[in-house]
């Protein structure tokens, strides 16, 4: 068992960050955010968690430690243990770390545009089925996704200057006129749908006969 001597004790991460020098610290910027670049302080340090390590026979292997101080603020105000190689890029470890955004936006495209949240079985197997599928679905559409060539135009820098679509006949305007990115799952989505139904020959809502002179509807 790990013994402890008064200079071999553990402390707690907030201590060790406020303990770092002004050197440790670099500001990075992970994502585009509503109205700016989203940045912060951090500081990384290899450190072994300590959390009861008295009963073990040998201390724990090293870990990241990743701290997010931003400015203004009195004390760190969040930390990360990763496991991730000792030779990950800083960068790329903040990257990683603040990857609860882009999770949280696929779960929500899963239930949204992929029907995730549209099961209403009661059994285990039948959940993990649907589940299944839908995953299966969501990652065919972030395949077409990639194929789609870069647009003319870079992307805009922040979320508030999305461009609405363009109104090519104010009789027959957009379905969904909200503004929305490009290459978005949602619009993927819609475009597979719009291919697909021009290949029938009937309508798959109403089953009314196409004609092949019919063009499908913009979307």
């Amino acid at each position: 068992m790990l013994r402890r001597d008064s200079k071999h004790r553990p402390i707690s991460a907030k201590k060790l960050a406020i303990g770092l020098p002004a050197h440790a610290w670099h500001k990075i910027a992970w994502r585009e955010g509503t109205t700016q670049r989203l940045s912060s302080r951090f500081a990384r340090v290899r450190v072994r968690p300590a959390h009861r390590d008295y009963w073990l026979a040998e201390s724990r292997p090293e870990e990241w430690l990743l701290i997010d101080w931003p400015a203004g603020e009195e004390a760190p105000t969040k930390y990360w243990l990763s496991t991730l190689p000792a030779n990950i890029g800083f960068r790329h470890l903040v990257d990683i770390a603040k990857l609860r955004w882009r999770i949280e936006r696929d779960y929500h495209e899963l239930k949204q545009e992929v029907g995730l949240g549209h099961f209403e079985g009661r059994s285990w197997r039948g959940f993990h089925h649907h589940a299944t599928l839908c995953i299966a679905a969501y990652g065919f559409l972030v395949s077409e996704r990639e194929t789609i060539p870069p647009q003319k135009q870079p992307p805009p820098s922040c979320s508030r200057k999305l461009q609405f679509p363009e109104l090519i006949d104010r009789g027959d305007p957009p379905l969904r006129p909200e503004r929305h990115v490009p290459n978005s799952i949602a619009t993927v989505r819609r475009r597979l749908n719009a291919a697909l139904v021009s290949t029938l020959s009937r309508c798959p809502c109403c089953v009314r006969l196409i004609s092949s002179r019919s063009r499908p509807r913009k979307l």
